[in-house]
């Protein structure tokens, strides 16, 4: 058995958006996924930091997120440490890894209920592990508390 999750993290609040299933992630599920952040994030300027898989980079997907109106960053090959949502698996796999689960049901119960609280009780401990000075893209500049702009590579720009 499997639980695969897919899940998109606000930098800010902390709050994470997933997609699971007992099978496999593919395009399906990212589409799924930008749906749900669409509708959360609805009327916002949408950035969504993505890594190279190839089920995230496919035709299907970016259509989607061209409609949706969403901007997907992806990150360089062979760069999980830029990932945020990494260190977010990597604390979810520390909190399981001392129990013994008598069934895949609490399992997967024990892994949404650590999801959930990471902009909640958990959410310092996301902190810590985030950090507040990552630096997400060069021409990434924050213009408030929850607006981020580009800045433009074009020296002559105004």
């Amino acid at each position: 058995m499997r639980y695969n999750v897919l899940g998109a993290l606000d930098y800010v609040s902390k709050k994470m958006l997933v997609v699971a299933n007992d099978s496999y992630i593919t395009a399906t599920e990212v589409c799924d996924m930008l749906r749900k952040v669409a509708t959360e994030y609805s009327g916002k300027k949408i950035h969504l930091v993505l890594d190279n898989a190839r089920y995230q980079k496919c035709s299907i997907v970016q259509e989607l997120a061209n409609q949706l109106d969403i901007q997907l960053e992806y990150i360089p090959p062979y760069s999980p440490n830029l990932n945020l949502i990494e260190r977010v698996w990597k604390f979810v796999k520390g909190e399981i890894s001392s129990k013994y689960y008598y069934d895949f049901d609490s399992f997967k119960q024990k892994i949404d209920s650590i999801i959930s609280s990471t902009d909640g009780k958990n959410k310092q401990k996301i902190n810590q592990l985030i950090g507040k000075g990552v630096h997400l893209f060069h021409n990434l500049v924050p213009v408030g508390e929850n607006t981020f702009a580009f800045l433009s590579d074009d020296k002559n720009a105004a």
